[in-house]
């Protein structure tokens, strides 16, 4: 499975960024299973998880996002995106694609987010 992330930018605090991610050649049947996150990584911190939605279309949510970041997926395009509104500088980094089905797991190349005060 491979993951192409698209979507980052720079913008300023308070406005709206939407991220995707299309699973390229894998068929529906592939990317339906599959278990969907959105992961980041800020400069001189480790990964972090953002936000998942499960096969079944179970969304979970890290703390500092609640409120403000939503996640889908729509499987018919094999796509999963983040709708990342109310911006803050902190929200700052690389955000990363991720796919997971057991104990396989499928990473994207990232694509970068800078959020200005």
């Amino acid at each position: 499975v491979q993951l192409q992330a698209s979507g980052g930018g720079l913008v300023q605090a308070g406005r709206s960024l939407r991220l995707s991610c299309v699973a390229s050649r894998a068929i529906t049947s592939v990317f339906r299973p599959l278990d969907m996150g959105w992961y980041r990584q800020a400069p001189g911190k480790q990964r972090e998880l953002v936000a998942i939605i499960n096969s079944n279309g179970d969304k979970r949510y890290a703390d500092f996002v609640k409120g403000r970041f939503t996640i889908s997926r729509d499987n018919s395009r094999k796509t999963v995106s983040l709708q990342m509104n109310s911006l803050i500088p902190d929200d700052t980094g690389v955000y990363y694609c991720n796919a997971k089905r057991g104990l396989d797991a499928y990473w994207g190349q990232g694509t970068q987010v800078t959020v200005s005060s």
